[in-house]
């Protein structure tokens, strides 16, 4: 199993911890599969792996047109909305659409869907990370201008470095899918995707990935 770190999933004490985690966990103990092997990558090493292994299952992915045949898609843990984020001592910053960030250098994570779909979208002062917390850094030391992040990442990321997110403002929104799932590598064998996708449909059903979720901060 593999993952970037989030706030909903990261390490502690030596373990991967976080509300996505307890999702995909208690989703592959139901399932009767070991839930004891997950490693933290940066996203594209993450991405990588599952696009090339067999049996490789990676969370939180946005399930989008692109990839609908690349991966066997389990269920959905969580929907969020990202949105640009600027300083907002930076008055020389204007965003009042997304169009209008063309101009100015934008931080995106490597291989994320936020970076796919700037890039599809034509936006070509993209700067390319490993990791949010290095776009975060970036932003904050004005190495770039922008960065599009869902609104519980900048608070976390804010606690993190110290900053007060009264210093953050919210200008835009992208219109980048945002239906976050785990899923599994095309070449994973059938009996286990079943498997699967079964044991996290009965955990929706019972409420456990909403209330687990919701629980975040």
């Amino acid at each position: 199993m593999v993952t970037e770190e989030t706030a909903y999933s990261y390490q502690e004490n030596g373990q991967v911890v976080g509300s996505a985690t307890e999702v995909v966990r208690a989703t592959l103990r139901r399932a009767g599969l070991p839930d004891d092997r997950i490693a933290i990558y940066p996203w594209a090493r993450a991405y990588r792996l599952a696009l090339s292994e067999p049996g490789v299952l990676i969370y939180l992915i946005a399930r989008t047109p692109e990839r609908e045949m690349l991966f066997e898609w389990v269920g959905e843990i969580m929907r969020i909305d990202y949105h640009l984020y600027k300083l907002r001592e930076r008055r020389d910053i204007e965003v009042a659409e997304l169009d209008d960030a063309r101009q100015y250098r934008i931080g995106v994570l490597r291989d994320d869907v936020r970076h796919a779909y700037l890039e599809a979208h034509g936006f070509t002062k993209l700067v390319v990370s490993a990791h949010n917390s290095d776009n975060f850094r970036q932003l904050i030391n004005g190495q770039v201008d922008l960065v599009p992040m869902p609104e519980h990442d900048i608070r976390t990321l804010c606690a993190e470095q110290g900053i007060d997110p009264a210093r953050l403002e919210k200008v835009a929104a992208p219109s980048v899918p945002t239906r976050l799932y785990m899923a599994y590598s095309r070449q994973t064998d059938e009996a286990t995707v079943l498997r699967t996708r079964a044991a996290f449909e009965h955990l929706q059903a019972e409420g456990m990935v909403e209330r687990t979720m919701a629980s975040e901060p």
